[in-house]
């Protein structure tokens, strides 16, 4: 048996749905939708957004509506 044959298959890049994010979503032309690389659509669709936690007012809000015990 060959290393090869228990390699799972690769999914099918989803076009559909980076068609949807690009036209829909981000209104792009067509034009622009083609010429950007896979890196500009990944940080234009929210792949490179930081997350950050919340900030001491909300956590203070959050601390009295929500008192431990």
């Amino acid at each position: 048996m060959s290393a090869a044959a228990d390699e799972a298959t690769p999914r099918p890049f989803p076009w559909e749905a980076v068609i949807h994010a690009g036209f829909c979503l981000l209104r792009l032309s067509s034009e622009t939708f083609w010429l950007m690389t896979p890196r500009e659509f990944f940080a234009m669709t929210g792949g490179n957004a930081v997350s950050r936690g919340p900030d001491r007012r909300l956590m203070e809000a959050m601390m009295r509506r929500f008192p431990d015990g």
